[in-house]
């Protein structure tokens, strides 16, 4: 049953509707926001980066792993906390509107807009580079666009049709790592391991605590999007705990999917750390490279076809996302009101997926044609989601101690710092290129709340 708290927002948030606008269908149950979660996360994200922190973390990657788990759980508990006292479309900007106020609100949601506004934009290139690769004649940014057109219509579908869908493509993801996890336990079994059994946890050279560190704090990034199942609060069937409870069930997914991948590959990688880490070059492909020489080539091509795939439907749920925090931004009248419309019909925010969709492929086909674009769009999505995090915990100190709605005070201020204190070192680890876009896109947010200031004053 939900909180007085909660129904008070709930009675808030409909009251906040105007004309033009409407509510949203709720047609999304606990199992339909976990595997919105998971494909958003990618259960086998872990594949690209698997080199880069096998060779920094000096062999410990799956204890990596667990580590990031742990770091990220604090920030999961805060999304848990105010997506039940406050079960809103618009996530990060709904939960700092109201525990900061409204100005930070939007500061909020503008930065959180870096990651979710330019994350389907990522994922579509990287769609369509690796289509590239497997049909050359055909230029990168045609097939960017192509599979914009196509999440953007499942989309518009509604989210009976997304959550369909979803749960079709995660299936068979999960179905291909089942067949890596028994075909590298058959292969161990037969030949034995590469390296030692516990060197995946305790690393291949002995433990160095500060490599682990230091790869824990880029592997906190393989977790981002689990977040987005915030964003679907006005759609689900039960109550307001559910979302908390997604996001729980979600990050114990993921961990176990990456800690099991990551250390069946490490006992199986051919390539040591110490060679990964005198050889950049060879990092983003360790785990392809362990396929084909541990496995088979058939196993490399299985994955290569579901990865060619499946950021279709990764980034049609980071587009349905970014739509409800377009539309959450624009029911708070931050953003222009046309955007909080509902479809009648589907109960979409149909106007707010159309010109995510736009702008997605405008961003992914500007970053298609650079050479630098890769890197670009991932820079602006890092420092996006972090800065969006520290609002997160800084809103839950505000709703519920400063505004005096707990009677765990020490709880709502410890874990709030410590997940705080967490996402400030990984942003700190982040690229100059990445602080620069940020601050930059700060600024222009900061402008923004200026200027609509002095024109209300």
């Amino acid at each position: 049953m939900p909180s007085p708290i909660a129904s008070q927002h709930v009675r808030t948030s409909r009251a906040d509707h105007g004309p033009g606008t409407g509510q949203l269908h709720r047609g999304l149950t606990l199992g339909n926001l976990v595997v919105y979660g998971l494909l958003f996360i990618g259960p086998t994200s872990t594949m690209g980066t698997f080199g880069v922190l096998d060779a920094r973390s000096h062999g410990a990657v799956a204890l990596v792993y667990l580590l990031a788990t742990v770091a990220v759980a604090f920030t999961a508990w805060s999304y848990a906390r105010m997506s039940q006292s406050i079960p809103r479309a618009g996530s990060v900007f709904a939960y700092a509107t109201a525990g900061l106020g409204r100005r930070p609100g939007f500061i909020a949601g503008w930065m959180l807009a870096l990651d979710y506004l330019f994350m389907p934009a990522l994922i579509s290139l990287i769609l369509g580079i690796a289509a590239n690769r497997l049909i050359g004649g055909v230029p990168v940014w045609v097939f960017t666009a192509a599979g914009i057109v196509v999440m953007t219509l499942l989309n518009l579908a509604g989210v009976k049709t997304t959550a369909t869908v979803s749960f079709i493509m995660l299936a068979a993801e999960i179905i291909l790592l089942a067949v890596f996890v028994v075909a590298a336990v058959v292969v161990l079994a037969e030949h034995g391991p590469q390296r030692g059994w516990l060197s995946p946890l305790t690393g291949s050279n002995g433990f160095q605590l500060a490599g682990v560190l230091g790869a824990a704090s880029i592997g906190v990034l393989s977790f981002l999007g689990f977040d987005a199942i915030a964003g679907f609060a006005e759609e689900i069937t039960g109550s307001s705990r559910q979302v908390g409870r997604a996001l729980m069930v979600c990050l114990s997914l993921a961990c176990a999917l990456f800690v099991i991948q990551t250390y069946l590959a490490a006992l199986l990688s051919p390539t040591s750390p110490d060679v990964l880490a005198a050889h950049p070059e060879q990092q983003g492909t360790a785990f392809y490279q362990m396929l084909d020489s541990q496995i088979g080539t058939w196993m490399g091509t299985a994955v290569t076809a579901v990865k060619t795939i499946g950021p279709v439907f990764s980034a049609m749920v980071a587009q349905a996302a970014v739509s409800r925090l377009m539309f959450g931004m624009a029911r708070g009248r931050t953003l222009p009101r046309a955007l909080a419309q509902v479809s009648a019909r589907t109960g979409t925010p149909r106007n707010a997926v159309i010109v995510s969709a736009v702008l997605t492929v405008i961003i992914a086909v500007a970053a298609a044609i650079r050479p630098d674009g890769l890197e670009l769009l991932s820079s602006m999505i890092t420092v996006g989601a972090m800065v969006g995090f520290l609002f997160l915990h800084a809103a839950v100190i505000g709703y519920f101690v400063v505004g005096h709605r707990t009677e765990h005070r020490g709880r709502h201020i410890a874990i709030p710092l410590i997940g705080g204190l967490i996402i400030a070192i990984v942003l700190s680890q982040a690229a100059h290129l990445a602080l620069v876009v940020g601050a930059a896109w700060l600024a222009i947010g900061v402008t923004m709340v200026i200027v609509r200031s002095r024109r209300q004053a």
